[in-house]
């Protein structure tokens, strides 16, 4: 098998990616700019997209004539995706599954948090105050999924596992892999009727222009007022002003966040100030291994590709995901 060349567009100071090593019959070449990689570019096959600007991907797709795939280290594209790209007959696949596990459990800390109201406990044990107090059982509420693609399908098992009646939505309501672990799919056409039952409502849905603001104040005041809004997927795919009004009015009960429109959460933010919201650094799911999982993931990838089997996670550029 001759050697192939696969330009890695990333700090080359990043300890994860100063660790890389090449198997054999690959040449790497890591480097913060496509100018940085242009000698290598040139007789590129692959590029690693680990991180930076989006134009850098864009360049380096114009210096490597030989360029046949491009892999992101990322499960969300709204930061890569542009025109020539989508366009472009190269194959785009993405990190889809290396962090859908993480998020999982989060879901579940979000439902447990609420059901259980560790901030009461929380605050009983600080004042050393004996509490006794009422507590819900997540096996009789329903997890409603908005974006049943992986990350759902992650927190779909989970809930299942402690006996919660889950509900989802996606675009393709056909029966698929994880759908053992759904009671009911819904269509988005659906939403409201879903989002009336659910007593934990989880986004989990990509950012694409068909999602942005999917979540807005019609589907708040369709959700039960005892629900609770988890984001963990990308932030606008939430009305973030109609998520605040919401809260303030009690019109749903809380909401555990992961994402937002701006990030970091500027320090001006009101979800820092609300009780009722659990927030989290966009780090839900950076788990102790998740670069060095990004990366075996990619080594995989390249097994398969240099192998001749096909790659998973093929992106459909189009729809974004």
């Amino acid at each position: 098998m001759s050697e192939i060349t696969v330009a890695v567009l990333g700090d080359p100071a990043d300890p994860t990616l100063a660790a890389l090593r090449a198997p054999d019959g690959v040449r790497l070449k890591i480097g913060k700019t496509a100018e940085a990689l242009e000698p290598e570019l040139r007789d590129a096959s692959v590029l690693f997209y680990w991180f930076g600007p989006k134009e850098e991907v864009g360049r380096s797709m114009e210096l490597a004539p030989n360029l046949k795939w491009i892999h992101a280290r990322f499960a969300g594209l709204d930061r890569i995706l542009f025109p020539a790209l989508v366009e472009s007959p190269i194959p785009l696949t993405n990190g889809t599954g290396v962090f859908s596990q993480s998020l999982g459990e989060w879901a579940i800390l979000g439902a447990l948090w609420f059901a259980k109201d560790l901030p009461r406990m929380i605050r009983a044990k600080t004042a050393h105050r004996w509490d006794v107090f009422d507590v819900d059982e997540i096996s009789k509420q329903t997890m409603g999924i908005v974006g049943h693609g992986d990350i759902g399908r992650a927190v779909a098992r989970r809930a299942k596992a402690l006996d919660m009646r889950v509900l989802a939505l996606r675009r393709n309501t056909a029966r698929r892999e994880g759908d053992e672990h759904v009671d009911q799919v819904y269509a988005p056409s659906a939403m409201h009727e879903m989002l009336a039952q659910c007593d934990y409502v989880v986004v989990a849905a990509p950012l694409t222009p068909a999602t942005l603001g999917l979540v807005g104040r019609p589907e708040f005041n369709a959700t039960k007022p005892s629900a609770i809004l988890m984001n963990i997927g990308r932030g606008p795919v939430v009305d973030e002003a109609a998520l605040i009004d919401a809260l303030r009015s009690g019109r749903i009960r809380g909401a555990v966040l992961d994402v937002f429109d701006t990030e970091p959460l500027p320090p001006q933010s009101p979800f820092w100030e609300m009780e009722n919201v659990l927030i989290s650094a966009h780090c839900a799911d950076h788990t102790r291994d998740w670069l060095a999982d990004s990366v075996s993931f990619f080594f995989e990838q390249l097994a398969r590709w240099r192998a001749g089997q096909p790659l998973k996670n093929v992106v459909d550029k189009h729809a974004g995901y």
